[in-house]
């Protein structure tokens, strides 16, 4: 029987609100047993967080979070790749993520330029104290840019926009004004480098980047032929049916099954709380990820 786990979480190190120990702590005390800190592009907190779980009995997986583009598809689009079990001290590693970081940054900046010109201002501070710090910026930092900014106030309130994530919902999105779609890396790219450094590569939340089930399953099967290894089957938006297609299909192709509820932190509006997803039943494949769990 798998451990209780959680192997998706985001620390101050990307766009969670809590630092990377506290993370841990707050898994501990949701009877997390496998946890993953996998923040976006970079695993500048994975030491923290290993040696938290050291201390309080959770164990950790070395853990990260790609962003990159599904060139595949008949539109490219962002999804997010998660790389477990990775050797976070091979200096290559470190080399490929400060390349897809660098790429992340512009993406970014250049969605503030966008929301500039859909006349927003922004509140840039966290967003320049994170760059000379040398942390990541995202989509998260920007809301948060735009919401602070006092002259946004009544605009904001007509459009009823009054939190991250739906300011990220109304203008940050495919399809919306404001979003900018990332160069680099590929799919392909984002799962050499996990196995580059000895890790698995899995697809993270299916459904939350494509609705449609014959769409998900195609996509399942072009990342089979690309060494994809697993796929988030279990997650926290993910409802039975859904759950229970994603099981199959990974059946079908020896791929893992792995889940999270994605948490981001205790004021988050969505993923503030950990095990808050279903296996309904299913027997979840981890693999490596929960060998000696």
């Amino acid at each position: 029987m798998a451990p209780r786990f959680d192997l998706q979480s985001h620390s101050t190190h990307s766009d969670g609100t809590l630092p990377a120990e506290e993370v841990v702590a707050r898994a501990a005390e949701a009877g997390v047993e496998l946890l993953a800190l996998s923040d976006h592009d970079t695993i500048s907190g994975v030491a923290e967080a290993l040696e938290a779980g050291e201390r309080l009995g959770v164990r950790v997986v070395t853990a990260v979070e790609i962003s990159a583009v599904d060139d595949g598809a008949s539109t490219p689009r962002e999804l997010h790749i998660l790389g477990y079990d990775i050797d976070h001290t091979l200096p290559r590693l470190a080399e490929r993520l400060t390349e897809f970081l660098g790429d992340r940054e512009q993406r970014t900046l250049r969605m503030a330029g966008a929301l500039k010109e859909a006349g927003f201002e922004l509140d840039e501070t966290e967003i320049r104290q994170r760059i000379a710090a040398e942390q990541p910026i995202g989509r998260p930092h920007l809301a948060q840019a735009v919401l602070s900014a006092p002259a946004n106030a009544a605009r904001l309130q007509e459009e009823e926009i009054g939190d991250v994530g739906s300011l990220i919902r109304g203008y940050l999105i495919e399809g919306k004004a404001a979003f900018r779609m990332r160069e680099t890396p590929t799919v392909a790219q984002a799962v050499e480098a996990i196995h580059e450094a000895d890790g698995v590569a899995v697809w993270a939340h299916p459904f939350w980047d494509i609705s449609d089930p014959d769409e998900v399953l195609k996509t399942v099967d072009r990342f089979k032929a690309l060494g994809m290894d697993g796929v988030e089957v279990f997650y926290i938006t993910h409802t039975r049916e859904q759950t229970e297609l994603l099981a199959r299909r990974c059946t079908e192709l020896g791929l893992l099954q792995t889940g999270s509820a994605d948490f981001h932190g205790p004021d988050n509006r969505q993923f503030h709380s950990f095990l808050a997803f279903d296996t309904y039943g299913l027997e979840p494949q981890l693999g490596p990820i929960g060998a000696g769990a």
